[in-house]
C-alpha cells in the first residue's frame, strides 16, 4: 500500500476519533482512539514506537518514541494544543529522518476542525 494511500486512512481515522470526542481531551486519548481506528481497518500499527539514534555506529536507546507508526511507512505524531509549533514540525522531520520514512502527519485534535489540525511532513531524503 503506497504512503498516499495510508495517509487517506490516516485522515479518514483522525476525522472519526475528532467526531466522536471532540477537543478538549488529553493527547494520549486521541492517540490510543486513532491506534484503535487504524488497526480496526486492517494496517499494521505500532504504538510508541521505539526508535534509536544511532552516533558513530553506537545505537543510543535515548527514549524516541513515534506515536504511531503505520505500515512501517508513515509516521503520525499527535498532539492536543493550542497551536503547533515549530518544534513540533521539527519533531515529525526527525522521526521521519531517524526511522527512514518517507511520509508523516502531525494531527492536532484541539481545534474545532479537523482538517485544520493536520500538516502532510514529507522527508527530502
Amino acid at each position: 500500500m503506497s504512503e498516499n494511500k495510508i495517509g487517506t486512512l490516516v485522515f479518514d481515522a483522525a476525522f472519526k476519533v475528532h467526531s466522536a470526542l471532540g477537543l478538549g481531551l488529553l493527547e494520549s486519548s486521541y492517540q490510543v482512539c486513532t491506534f484503535y481506528e487504524l488497526q480496526k481497518i486492517g494496517l499494521k500499527v505500532e504504538n510508541e514506537k521505539a526508535l534509536p539514534l544511532y552516533y558513530e555506529e553506537v545505537k543510543m536507546d535515548i527514549g524516541y518514541r513515534i506515536d504511531l507508526l503505520v505500515e512501517d511507512k508513515v509516521v503520525i505524531e499527535i498532539k492536543a494544543v493550542e497551536l503547533l509549533a515549530d518544534a513540533h514540525l521539527a519533531q515529525v522531520l526527525t522521526y521521519l529522518k531517524l526511522s527512514q520514512c518517507k511520509l508523516g502527519y502531525l494531527l492536532n485534535f484541539n481545534v474545532p476542525l479537523m482538517k485544520s489540525g493536520i500538516k502532510r511532513v514529507v522527508n527530502g531524503v
